[in-house]
């Protein structure tokens, strides 16, 4: 089984004004952990889509129009993911999407890709996250050594990094940074902890 470990930074939280930024993810094997593929593109958009831009979601991920402009267009981003995905064979039922918070970088991700072209490809269907892998493991942990369950838990990326003794992840955030910080976590989360 294949896992898409995908980050992606955008112009805000509002997937009906904002739009993705930056688009990273890497195609692992799950039994080998070897690497299939990995992408990262910035992502082109007019001056209007800019202007609409989250102020505080920018300064987190420092972007700049500069950017913007660099990047490539949504179409070609479309087709760049469509043939790294046919050539490492992403169906469903042999992999899955694996992410910090998969309903914010779904959402996103549609709009690069729409849904229903996804379904024609026979995409995966599930996205998974790290926050409800992590919360298993310490329900598991707590019964298992007989505690308490805990009353508070901090299930953002860096927490459970921190709590992993893993470094948080740099900033400002880039997608590609995202991604593979998500799988140094992914990996601690499964085996180590």
């Amino acid at each position: 089984m294949n896992a898409i470990f995908l980050d992606i930074e955008t112009t805000g939280l509002d997937t009906k004004i904002h739009r993705p930024l930056d688009i990273a993810f890497k195609v692992l094997d799950l039994h080998t952990h070897e690497l299939k593929s990995s992408y990262q593109s910035l992502v082109k958009w007019p001056q209007e889509v800019w202007e609409a831009r989250d102020l505080n979601s920018i300064e987190i991920n420092g972007y700049t129009w500069d950017d913007v402009c660099r990047g490539n267009e949504p179409e070609s981003i479309r087709k760049a993911i469509e043939q790294i995905f046919e050539e490492t064979h992403i169906q469903r039922g042999q992999a899955v999407f694996i992410c910090q918070n998969p309903s914010f970088d779904r959402a996103f991700f549609n709009q690069l890709i729409p849904v229903y072209s996804q379904e024609k490809l026979n995409w995966p269907y599930h996205w998974l996250d790290l926050a409800s892998m992590y919360w298993t493991k310490q329900l598991q942990k707590a019964l298992r050594d007989k505690k308490s369950l805990p009353q508070r838990m901090n299930l953002s990326k860096n927490a459970i990094a921190l709590a992993s003794g893993l470094p948080v992840e740099a900033s400002p955030h880039r997608a590609i940074n995202g991604v593979d910080h998500l799988i140094q976590c992914y990996l601690t989360v499964l085996y180590e902890l």
